[in-house]
């Protein structure tokens, strides 16, 4: 019996060591499987909690309100100020006919009551176009560094208006059609609703005079007994 087994050792040993050797290798390479597939569960359960985080996060920082750096200023309109004369938007195919369509029961400012009434007293008695650029001559002046910047100013200015007397102006009658067409065309002059045939016009005379002034300077046009200078 011991012999038996001694001769037959060899062999069956060397094929018990051959099978436990497989044997461990199938166990070691299933064991390793499973710890590649664990390994790549348990990845893939990490990610999806990084995943679930970072959406969480974000979901958080979405629900956070968002401030501003800079101001965010909405333009306001500036209402126009009691003192100003508010253009108005009209359309007439004549002078006369825009006179007409001109509101002059609002009161005037103090400066287009001196441009109103230089046209009240200087040219009443003129055509529209006459007294439209005796307005004219007034806001050039204006406009001109040679006179002072304002229609009163220029208005009052010393010896200029033979109307002024005293440095003061003459009771305007408020109730009369003149005086309402006077502040109709201040108006329309002011706003630049009508071209004047006097365009750039700084002097100005009755036909009946001849002042010496007149000699040196350039003829614009004449309206009606009015000669207009530049």
């Amino acid at each position: 019996m011991h012999r038996a087994f001694a001769a037959r050792s060899p062999h069956k040993f060397v094929t018990y060591m051959n099978r436990k050797a497989y044997g461990l290798s199938a166990l070691a390479l299933v064991a390793g499987v499973g710890l590649n597939i664990a390994s790549e569960e348990s990845s893939y359960a990490f990610a999806q909690e990084l995943d679930a985080a970072e959406a969480s996060e974000q979901t958080e920082q979405s629900a956070e309100p968002i401030f501003i750096s800079q101001e965010v200023v909405q333009p306001i309109v500036e209402a126009p100020s009691p003192d100003d004369d508010a253009a108005v938007d009209v359309k007439a195919s004549s002078l006369h006919e825009l006179v007409g369509q001109i509101e002059t029961e609002d009161a005037l400012s103090e400066q287009l009551q001196c441009l109103a009434g230089t046209v009240y007293f200087e040219s009443r008695g003129e055509p529209l176009a006459g007294q439209l650029a005796v307005a004219q001559v007034v806001i050039n002046r204006a406009d001109s560094p040679r006179f002072p910047a304002s229609y009163c100013d220029v208005v009052y200015q010393r010896a200029q208006f033979s109307f002024v007397k005293n440095g003061e102006m003459p009771t305007i009658r408020t109730g009369s059609e003149a005086w309402e067409r006077a502040k109709a065309i201040a108006r329309i002059a002011h706003e630049g609703m009508w071209s004047s045939a006097a365009e750039d016009a700084l002097y100005f005379h009755a036909k009946y005079v001849r002042p010496s002034w007149s000699r040196k300077k350039e003829h614009r046009v004449t309206i009606n007994t009015h000669l207009f200078y530049r």
